[in-house]
Formats: structure tokens, sequence, C-alpha cells
């Protein structure tokens, strides 16, 4: 069998699959736009801009895409699969929509979260008697649980990260030299490894360590710094997540508690992945290692989030989602203290959930590292 028609059973197994929820859920139509969620049900990498281009799945019947004329050859190869509705600039693309819809009175209609506003408008102007709903709902039914096939890429990418990192910390040197300019770096070295251009990059130091979201500039890291390192690849668009946290020089002994509180905080989160554990539970073990420390004041964001064909997506371990996990959800644990003007340390590993626990996606060493 050719790549091409095994990529095809895939994607029409994923469309099958979603017109099962559709029907599940009692919704007649499901709109994506370019986004992962396209991705994930066509493979194909769409760019968002001012044309129109989505993916109508009907609860029932072929799917047809929206899609203009100059962008129609990108999803040649899924002729088979879908109805490509193409336009050119000079028409306008909701009049093809609509026509797909037909007489939407009583229908109802769930689109992707990542779609324009500004489409979405148009198209409950154009479909009058529709009743417009979150795709969420019926999206992450389809993404949550990943496949034999995404747990292998999911692997690999991290592997390929953990490479990445432990060749860094054997060449690299941090002192002197700015935050970009080592992001620069780490960077090349996951291209090296066949990661592509980095999903993202996160380089913190000194003081700027002690914010979780911290903008990588031109600070140069100096001796005495804690430097977090947040960064992650692709693998065929399934991403890897990865943090780790590194001293210059010898570190004072707090800093050594507080990297063993963190440590032991990521320990007792991946302890608490199991089936059926609520997710918010996997976040209080961890929470809890560290309010007991003293430093609960310190821990300031939730202790994980879904990763797959997107960095951030369900299910998040978090306070109040009572949720429970189900083997084949794959997500961050990444506990941190955060000490304003001081320093921050956050350490993170992509876990799996089985069928008898966690299971880590990377293995890189989560011993306290100095470097020079």
């Amino acid at each position: 069998m050719s790549e091409q028609a095994i990529a095809n059973r895939i994607y029409s197994d994923r469309i099958a699959k979603a017109q099962a929820e559709l029907d599940r859920q009692g919704v007649d139509f499901l709109v994506v736009g370019p986004s992962s969620d396209l991705f994930y049900l066509l493979g194909h990498p769409a760019r968002t801009s001012e044309r129109l281009k989505v993916a109508v799945i009907p609860r029932q019947g072929q799917a047809f895409v929206v899609v203009p004329t100059l962008e129609a050859p990108g999803l040649a190869e899924r002729q088979d699969l879908v109805d490509l509705r193409r336009w050119d600039d000079t028409a306008n693309p909701i009049d093809l929509f609509a026509a797909g819809i037909g007489d939407a009175r009583g229908k109802t209609i769930a689109v992707g979260d990542q779609l324009w506003s500004v489409f979405l408008l148009r198209m409950q102007a154009a479909c009058p008697g529709a009743q417009f709903v979150s795709g969420a709902g019926v999206l992450k039914e389809l993404r949550v649980i990943k496949s034999a096939d995404e747990l292998d890429l999911l692997r690999e990418a991290g592997r390929r990260t953990d490479d990445a990192w432990a060749e860094f910390i054997e060449s690299a040197t941090l002192a002197g030299r700015t935050e970009t300019e080592v992001a620069r770096h780490l960077a090349g070295l996951m291209e090296e490894h066949g990661l592509g251009a980095p999903a993202f990059m996160i380089v913190a130091s000194g003081p700027g360590s002690a914010s979780p979201h911290h903008h990588t500039g031109e600070r140069r890291i100096e001796e005495g710094d804690s430097v977090v390192f947040d960064f992650g690849g692709n693998i065929q668009g399934y991403k890897s997540d990865i943090t780790r946290t590194v001293h210059v020089g010898e570190p004072p002994d707090e800093y050594r508690r507080v990297y063993d509180v963190v440590n032991r905080a990521r320990e007792a989160a991946f302890a608490a992945v199991r089936p059926g554990a609520p997710c918010e539970s996997v976040d209080a073990a961890a929470r809890e290692v560290i309010t007991q420390a003293g430093y609960g004041e310190y821990f300031i964001h939730r202790v994980g989030h879904g990763l797959g064909l997107d960095v951030h997506e369900e299910p998040y371990m978090v306070g109040g989602n009572a949720e429970p996990l189900r083997a084949g959800m794959v997500f961050s644990d990444e506990p941190g203290i955060y000490i304003p003007g001081r320093f921050g340390i956050r350490i993170e590993d992509a876990v799996a959930c089985t069928e008898t626990g966690g299971e880590f996606l990377n293995h890189a060493t989560h011993e306290l590292i100095v470097m020079h």
C-alpha cells in the first residue's frame, strides 16, 4: 500500500470518528478552519489568511472543503475523501459554505475554536435559523486520547529533545552570553536532531527565571544565575515539551533546597497519574509538596496541560478539573517555584497516562546541573 493510501485510510477513519461523535452529541455539522484540528482531520497544514478555508463534516454524507483555488493543490491527495469546493478571488466563499449546509433552520453547527470570528459572523448571517455552538466538545473527544501511532511520534519527539539537551549541557557555556544567543545555540542543536525549528523556546535567566512565561531577550547571563530552559520541537506536527533549570556556578544551599522541593513535587504529580484519577488530583499532589515546604504562594500556575499537535491542549491538570484521566491522554508535569526578584525553578516532563499509571515521554536527567 502506498504512503498516500495509508494516510488516506488514517484520515478517512478520523472523519468517520468525527461523524460518530457528531451523531452521539446530536450535532449536524462540524466546521474547522486552518488549525491543528484541520491538520488532525486531513493532514493539511493550512495557513490562516483573509481567504476563507474551512472543512465541513456533516453528521452523515461526504465532507467538503471550501478552499481558494490557488490553495486547492495542497489538498489534491485528499480528493477521494472530501469534496473540494474551490472559489476564485471574485467569488463569495460564504455562498459555497451556505450551499453545503442547505436549509439551516433547526440545524446545530459546531465550530472549531480557532476559526476567525469574522468568518463565523458571516456564516451565521448566511445560515439563519441555525444554532452555532463551540466545536470544542466534539474535537476534544477526537484528539484527547492519542492513538498508538500518535504516542510513538510523541515518544520520538521526546527522545530527540533529550538528545539535543544532553548535547547542549555538554557543549554550551552560559556566563557572558545573552539569553537570545543561548536560545539560538539550543535551537540549532534541535534542528540537527531532526526536530525542525523550535515550536517554542524560553530562556529565562536571573530575576527573569521567576517569570514562568519570560520573554527571552538580550540580558547577559551572569555567574550565580538560575536559568530556566523551556522548549520543544516537532515530529510530523507532534510536539515535545520539556523544562530544565540549571545554575551558573556553584548554587547556594537555599537554591539546592528549593530545587529538591520542585523535583519532589514533580515526582508526586507523576505518582498520582492513573486511569480514573481526577485531573485536579495530579495538580494537588504537586501542590501539597510545595505548600508543605513553605513555598505554596510561589507556585503560581497549574501543574500541567495537554500535549499533542498543540503545545497547550486538553486535558488540563488544574484545580477544579474533575475529569478522570484515561489511558492515552498526554500532558505535562511541570511544577515550579518562582521567588520574585530572585530566582525561579521549574522542572517539566511530558507524561502519558497508561492502563497502569504514568509513562515519561522524555528522560533527560532531573539532577541539578551546574554550568559555567
